[in-house]
């Protein structure tokens, strides 16, 4: 039986997209809304912003005081949060219908007149909490930096997603309050964001209040560069060894892919769960339960719109094992599926653990909203989560043989070893 979930699509006159999915199990709306700006629209020199507004997002605005977005929410029974990636800065709150007018008076407020509140105190303040975000999500944690090393190795100097998330704290140092001003008011805009309700509110009434609250903002944001050009593999292999003090030596291959949601990225999707994304992964079979050299494998594609997305396999190898004899092993599994591609049992498995996980993730009401936006901004489909399986349903083995032959052989990794630092005798 298809998926059916309701989907009312409007535009607000300043260019707002409004997407309204009633649901009326349980009485809560989820307010999900996405900005199309993420750190791929970061230019040189001005690096970690789009990740720095998710921050000063809750600093207070016109009409609100610092921290008082969260307080008055959680007030209410409420939980919210917000994200930053390469393509998007999300912001999301859940709460009782009775609080939803007090959750979009909250994020219209912040998303037209957060400036009034952005000063030198607040920018200063923002930045020593990100860079101590940094230093324990990133610095200081094992296999912190693995990311950044993957990003820079699979996409080159200048490619929107050579550079993390989180930015360059010597960037975010060098930046005025003239910088970041001047960086909301390019990208922060109504006609740059999708607004999703979920829950229990009828579409008259979920329109209604979004055009009260937000109508009246005017449409000031630019016009986003469109993505750039697919990228090819990896011509060669790429290595990046880090030495450190880490619980065991772990390998990071990584490859580019093609673009989220061609029907070729839902393929290589396919073959990275086949080879190490479930618990009957062939990397997993091989390495972990017959040869034990290694601890854990997993595998999966990251979707991006912007000229390429990642896949990317990950391997923990067990204590004593040499990880360049684990790494060719592994390469011989590529090798090895490239040539054969996938059995029928393994598309049964690689299709009943795709289905389940989407079916998993539509039952939670947040992350239905969520889906809903992504779908809608990045690539204006509002109705994508009613369609998705049917995707899934049109992958071919033939499809998933010719991608892995295309994308996922050995010459066209990147590898970045995290190894253990040798201890030194007395």
């Amino acid at each position: 039986m298809p998926l059916d979930y309701p989907i009312h699509d409007r535009r607000l006159p300043n260019g707002l997209r409004v997407i309204v999915s009633p649901d009326h199990s349980v009485p809560n709306v989820t307010v999900n809304l996405w900005v199309g700006v993420g750190s791929r629209h970061e230019e040189p020199g001005r690096t970690g912003f789009a990740h720095l507004f998710e921050h000063l997002m809750f600093q207070g605005s016109r009409n609100v005081a610092s921290g008082e977005h969260f307080a008055a929410l959680m007030a209410q029974g409420g939980r919210l949060n917000a994200t930053t990636w390469f393509d998007r800065t999300n912001y999301f709150e859940t709460v009782p219908k009775g609080a939803m007018d007090l959750a979009l008076w909250l994020e219209a407020d912040r998303h037209g007149h957060l400036l009034d509140a952005v000063n030198q105190e607040n920018l200063d303040n923002q930045r020593d909490v990100v860079k101590e975000e940094k230093r324990q999500r990133y610095d200081n944690a094992p296999y912190g930096t693995a990311l950044i090393e993957v990003y820079a190795a699979v996409f080159p100097d200048g490619h929107p997603y050579h550079h993390p998330t989180i930015g360059s704290m010597a960037d975010l140092d060098a930046a005025s309050v003239d910088d970041v001003h001047a960086f909301f008011q390019r990208y922060y805009g109504p006609n740059n964001s999708v607004l999703t309700l979920c829950g229990d509110v009828s579409p008259e009434d979920g329109f209604a209040a979004v055009e009260r609250y937000f109508g009246d903002l005017a449409a000031s944001a630019e016009t986003p560069r469109g993505p750039g050009p697919q990228l090819p593999p990896l011509a060669s292999p790429v290595r990046v060894d880090v030495t450190g003090e880490v619980p065991n030596d772990r390998l990071h291959l990584a490859f580019r892919l093609p673009v989220d949601p061609t029907p070729d990225f839902v393929a290589a999707g396919f073959a990275l769960d086949i080879l190490g994304g479930l618990s009957t992964s062939r990397l997993t079979r091989r390495l972990v339960r017959e040869e034990q050299v290694a601890h854990h494998v997993d595998a999966h594609a990251m979707g991006f719109i912007d000229g390429s997305s990642l896949g990317l396999i990950t391997l923990d190898v067990a204590d004593g094992q040499d990880a360049d004899v684990i790494e060719a092993r592994a390469m011989e599994e590529l090798e090895r599926f490239a040539e054969s591609g996938p059995t029928a049992v393994e598309m049964e498995a690689v299709m009943a653990q795709a289905e389940r996980a989407w079916l998993s993730a539509l039952a939670g009401q947040e992350e239905r909203a969520d889906l809903i936006s992504h779908a809608t901004l990045l690539h204006d489909d509002p109705g994508f989560i009613n369609t998705y399986l049917d995707r899934l349903a049109a992958v071919t083995p033939e499809q998933v043989t010719e991608v892995a032959r295309a994308w996922l052989r050995p010459a066209n990794r990147a590898t970045v070893a995290f190894l253990r630092a040798q201890e030194v005798a007395a």
